[in-house]
């Protein structure tokens, strides 16, 4: 089963503390990546926190924020505020030895103090006690709806592989038909070429059958082809298996290896033909590139 990196999931639960409130966003990233905005009394989870979604994704950037709420139920987030003095009594000291030291100008007031977060906070987030089981539990449910839906967007993702991977088989059917009517043609070239040359001199048969053997090793594209289908069969068995693990890196890799046969087989056609297939067959190949970018 394929995963798209793109998703949403949000839930909710009670607690003694007050209402959790959990919103996760993903989109596409090459590695596991998470932003959490976290209240205060929440701070100390988001190591943890981040391991928990791992579990779920791990590939992906995931925007991930929790709402600690009035437990009266109001359904707004804890409002009272208090101003850590002794903090910013510490940010003003530091801030005017910084200017005395290297001579700079301007003046240290209210707005520039009221920059720096953690001076004002919940007047209750030092006495929250969030339990860690609960945070958890809402993560984790969160985390189930945005692999939910990342799962049925891979599903529409794998139907738009399998199109793709169609297109690049009608291709590669025309250049494998027109691959030995391209040589038929140059030998009967060369044979027109060299009998107005030679006159009444007569033409060397043997001569001739070793130049178009040359150009039909030269030209030969039966080995890309080969090597082609092979690394689409991988594709389509990595694209199908239900293994839960994510295959969007060898997916990726695959569409590199299936890019540089079709340049070869580009750099041997020497037909119209063939080359317009091959420009099908790239298209192809950017467009499951771009769709395997998605790809958990």
């Amino acid at each position: 089963m394929i995963r798209s990196m793109t998703g949403f999931g949000e839930a909710e639960l009670d607690t003694g503390a007050g209402r959790l409130r959990v919103e996760m966003k993903t989109v596409n990233h090459r590695f596991f990546s998470a932003q959490l905005r976290l209240p205060v009394a929440a701070e100390r989870f988001d190591g943890p926190i981040r391991e928990w979604i791992r579990a779920f994704m791990p590939r992906g950037a995931v925007n991930y924020s929790l709402r600690i709420e009035s437990p009266d139920g109001g359904g707004d987030e804890l409002p009272a505020l208090q101003l850590d003095v002794g903090r910013a009594r510490e940010y003003l000291r530091v801030l005017r030895q910084l200017k005395d030291e290297l001579g700079l100008p301007g003046e240290i007031d209210v707005a520039l103090l009221s920059r720096y977060n953690d001076l004002i906070v919940s007047a209750d987030a030092a006495r929250l006690e969030i339990p860690a089981d609960a945070v958890r539990q809402v993560t984790e449910s969160a985390a189930r709806a945005a692999t939910a839906l990342r799962e049925e967007e891979g599903r529409k993702l794998r139907t738009d592989l399998e199109q793709r991977l169609e297109g690049m088989e009608a291709a590669m059917s025309v250049c494998a038909e027109r691959a030995p009517a391209r040589l038929v043609g140059e030998r009967d070239r060369l044979r027109a070429a060299v009998a107005q040359l030679a006159g009444d001199v007569g033409m060397d048969e043997d001569r001739l059958t070793r130049e178009v053997a040359f150009l039909a090793e030269r030209w030969d594209i039966s080995e890309e082809l080969v090597r082609l289908r092979s690394h689409m069969r991988l594709f389509r068995d990595l694209i199908e298996s239900d293994d839960p693990e994510p295959v969007g890196k060898r997916l990726g890799f695959l569409v590199q290896e299936m890019h540089r046969e079709a340049n070869t087989i580009g750099s041997k056609a020497n037909d119209a033909a063939i080359e317009h297939q091959v420009i099908a067959l790239k298209d192809e190949i950017e467009r499951l590139r771009e769709q395997v970018d998605n790809v958990e």
